[in-house]
């Protein structure tokens, strides 16, 4: 066995009932080598991974690291041999505090005749976090009150406090703002310069080309090709994943803004913990981008938009009605539609059915007299989702969990879709879908627009803000610094030097 090869899986199978999730899967990551891992949402990337990481067992094949025999029993059996992971739907504990969190299943080094100190615990927490760059997240919070981002950050210094020789990231970058993505590739660069090996999972083609050494590319379960990353581009990545030229672009062919004089959202001086003094109108076919750093208040403003964050002061009205929003219900009543970024703890009922999740969302559509729900009405409305937005199903009565993480945010955008709302307040919902995915949710977003609705898109997705937005507020500090508008000459540095 080359002792230069940390990690080595070959001729691995997973099957689901009659789908090969992994087919006949080898690869092999050296030291000082960051892997790329790409594919559609369902190639296998993910199956492949859990494997790895003793979430789920093989059917068969073998692996090694560091040229022994490896069969983790479990997650934490491969961090303490290892491996650190950071999978891509969140894995803690909210009802515990961030310490807890990150020593959970190995708490017994912090014991004294069977007693936990909490005080030791906490205070190696802090050193941990500290030693990785992010002390700002008290250890002594609990989970449950974080941020997506910051439970992504509690899940890769968790990762990181195995010293793993193999670190598994998927779909990580994709939940971080700016400044936590940078943070992150330096991480990346220091494990890299030490000898360690990562595997790194995501959807945004162009970073994974700038980052890694070596691309794979999987589809059907397989792995249909393995690229230099410094010899291949983000187009013929594209066309390795689905297995043809991807034709025309994902954004608006349009260079200006466009949109209705009329006024369909006003936000009147919004005051709360996170942000301070929001002002804004939206107009009817327009799309309003939010973006900025990770403590700008942009994910926070966008649930006070919906109701789902009480504001200190402040009003969210729809002038032509002359209404205020000062709940989800109303809002909803009021033809409003919201995808938050955590599509699986404030958006789906993940154990539940697709047709729930559609009919929860649509409740006034689905009334019978006296308040009964119609299990016709019900058919018929999540029917509707599953077959324009082309969800990959067994059908209505399909589990969310089941689904992968590209047909879940289908099914979270297309509830409110079908029903033809006003008003969408989309908080990153490109966020772990690949290609195709993002490729449609960006025509639908093209053509609410040309059916004059209006879309307040939050994104910490750069391109994604300046290829599909009318105007774009920059927020820092919980504040807009600068509005800028549509236009040929509006670049990334140009809003990250607003945004810093």
């Amino acid at each position: 066995m080359d002792k230069k090869i940390i990690f080595r899986a070959e001729n691995m199978k997973k099957y689901f009932g009659a789908t090969h999730a992994n087919d006949n899967v080898s690869i092999a990551l050296p030291k000082g080598h960051i892997r790329g891992l790409i594919g559609e949402n369902g190639s296998g990337k993910s199956t492949l991974i859990s494997m790895i990481a003793g979430i789920r067992e093989k059917d068969s094949g073998t692996m090694y690291l560091n040229g022994k025999s490896y069969e983790p029993k479990n997650s934490l059996d491969a961090g303490k041999n290892g491996i650190g992971t950071v999978v891509q739907e969140l894995g803690l504990v909210d009802g515990l505090p961030v310490g807890m969190n990150l020593f959970l299943g190995r708490t017994e080094k912090f014991e004294k005749m069977r007693i936990l100190d909490i005080n030791a615990l906490y205070k190696k927490a802090e050193a941990v976090f500290k030693e990785w760059g992010f002390s700002d997240i008290s250890v002594k919070q609990l989970t449950g009150t974080l941020s997506v981002e910051q439970k992504k950050v509690v899940e890769l210094v968790r990762a990181l406090s195995f010293h793993p020789d193999l670190l598994i990231l998927d779909e990580i970058t994709q939940a971080l703002s700016l400044n936590n993505r940078e943070k992150l590739i330096g991480i990346i660069s220091q494990l890299k310069k030490r000898g360690k090996a990562i595997l790194l999972v995501t959807h945004d083609i162009e970073e994974m080309v700038a980052i890694t050494d070596v691309i794979t590319i999987m589809r059907d379960g397989k792995i249909v090709a393995e690229r230099d990353s410094d010899k291949t581009t983000p187009d013929e990545i594209k066309r390795l994943m689905v297995g043809r030229d991807l034709n025309g672009t994902y954004y608006r062919e349009d260079k200006e803004p466009s949109y209705g004089e009329e006024i369909k959202l006003s936000a009147v001086q919004l005051c709360e913990e996170h942000f301070h003094n929001i002002s804004f109108e939206l107009h009817k076919g327009e799309i309003l981008g939010i973006c900025g750093l990770s403590d700008s208040g942009i994910h926070e403003l966008a649930e006070a938009l919906f109701a789902v964050r009480k504001i200190d002061s402040g009003c969210v009205k729809l002038p032509k009605k002359n209404i205020t929003i000062n709940t989800p219900k109303q809002a909803m009543d009021m033809n409003m539609g919201y995808v938050p970024k955590d599509r699986d703890k404030q958006a789906l009922m993940v154990n539940d059915s697709i047709e729930n999740n559609v009919s929860l969302a649509a409740v006034e559509l689905v009334k019978e007299h006296f308040g009964f729900l119609s299990p016709g009405k019900r058919s018929e409305l999540s029917g509707k989702v599953i077959e324009r937005l082309m969800i990959k199903t067994k059908g209505p009565n399909q589990i969310i969990s089941g689904l992968s993480g590209g047909n879940r945010q289908k099914v979270n955008l297309g509830r409110w879709i079908v029903q033809n709302k006003d008003i969408l307040i989309l908080d990153c919902p490109t966020r772990g879908v690949d290609i195709g995915v993002k490729s449609y949710i960006y025509e639908m977003m093209i053509d609410s627009k040309k059916r004059g609705i209006s879309i307040v898109l939050i994104s910490d997705e750069l391109p994604e803000i300046i290829g599909m937005c009318d105007r774009l507020m920059i927020m820092k500090d919980g504040e807009v610094v600068k509005t800028l508008e549509r236009s040929t000459g509006l670049t990334e540095e140009a809003i990250i030097e607003v945004m810093i």
